[in-house]
């Protein structure tokens, strides 16, 4: 059990990698709450992961609500006495389009989820870390927040604000026994891509992102980042702070 007696809270755990996250995280002997808005999919969570030796909670909420954001870390240390890891995963995709093309609703709704939600939840955490005597936080950035064209302008400027915040915070509370790391996914077959405005996608941007995606080796399961989540929270990457991990398959290694 590499998690055994620690608290977890996950974003985004309805589905794709906050699932996977959160179920291994379980598995591992963590408790966890779980956090999305789809209060159905988190019970579905809960019962799957019933019999492993971490507890899975459900905290339905939306990841926009400040109040709610700062509230699930008090509720998971409510409901288990402590909190030791924050991943803060939910994400959603723009349109694909250039920065000519960006509309004030998308860009508003894309750095309401991609990057204030990461940053409330962090500043919550990391007083109660100080606090608490060190903590862990986990990042689920991209490499779009690394390299400028697999995917629009706006989706590729929030994940390079969420891989800003994690290398700073890294250093900044290095000597509070603080950890910061990202976790920068290539391609993962998850719901991201059936997001809003995925549904009106930029054609001429969509066009251009795809030369990029042409050299990506393969799409990765959700599992795969989940295992990656695993090392980061657990004592084995006590050591590892402030790092952003590509995990891709090796997309970005032609980049």
């Amino acid at each position: 059990m590499r998690l055994k007696g620690k608290t977890a809270v996950v974003t985004g755990a309805s589905s794709g990698m906050g699932r996977d996250i959160a179920y291994y995280f379980a598995k591992e002997g963590a408790n966890v709450l779980a956090v999305a808005r789809r209060a159905e999919r988190l019970n579905q969570l809960v019962e799957d992961t019933k019999d492993f030796d971490g507890k899975v909670v459900a905290y339905a909420a939306d990841v926009t609500d400040k109040v709610k954001v700062e509230g699930m870390i008090d509720e998971a240390v409510k409901q288990f006495g402590k909190l030791d890891i924050l991943v803060n995963n939910a994400g959603i995709m723009d349109d694909m389009s250039g920065v000519g093309d960006v509309s004030d609703e998308m860009f508003d709704k894309v750095f309401d989820i991609n990057v204030k939600s990461v940053l409330f939840a962090m500043r919550k955490a990391v007083k109660y870390f100080e606090e608490s005597g060190g903590g862990n936080i986990i990042n689920v950035a991209s490499i779009g927040g690394l390299h400028g064209g697999i995917a629009g302008s706006t989706y590729t400027a929030s994940k390079h604000a969420v891989v800003g915040l994690t290398k700073n915070t890294g250093f900044m509370y290095a000597k509070k026994n603080i950890r910061c790391n990202a976790i920068c996914p290539g391609g993962i077959a998850t719901e991201i891509g059936s997001s809003e405005f995925m549904k009106n996608i930029n054609q001429e941007g969509a066009a251009l992102t795809s030369l990029g995606l042409a050299l990506n080796p393969r799409y990765g399961m959700p599992k795969e980042i989940a295992s990656v989540a695993v090392f980061l929270a657990s004592d084995e990457s006590g050591f590892v702070n402030g790092q952003c991990i590509q995990v891709d398959g090796g997309w970005s290694a032609y980049m």
